[in-house]
């Protein structure tokens, strides 16, 4: 009785290593550009219009953190 026993594994290529980081890099950029852009957004609303919408100033940071990064 023969086995035959094929372990055909190929390591990832650097090229693709530093297309995945640099696909992260933008990704994580896009993110604390959004994160930004909803700060100023928000932090441009007169007092009136954040109570109207229920949004006291003290929370803006946690606001833009859940749009931008979900947490």
């Amino acid at each position: 009785m023969t086995i035959v026993t094929d372990f055909n594994v190929t390591a990832p290529s650097f090229s693709a290593a530093i297309v995945a980081r640099w696909t992260a890099l933008r990704e994580q950029m896009a993110k604390r550009a959004l994160y930004r852009k909803t700060i100023s957004e928000l932090q441009s609303l007169t007092g009136r219009e954040l109570a109207d919408l229920g949004i006291h100033r003290s929370a803006i940071k946690g606001i833009a953190l859940e749009a931008a990064f979900g947490k």
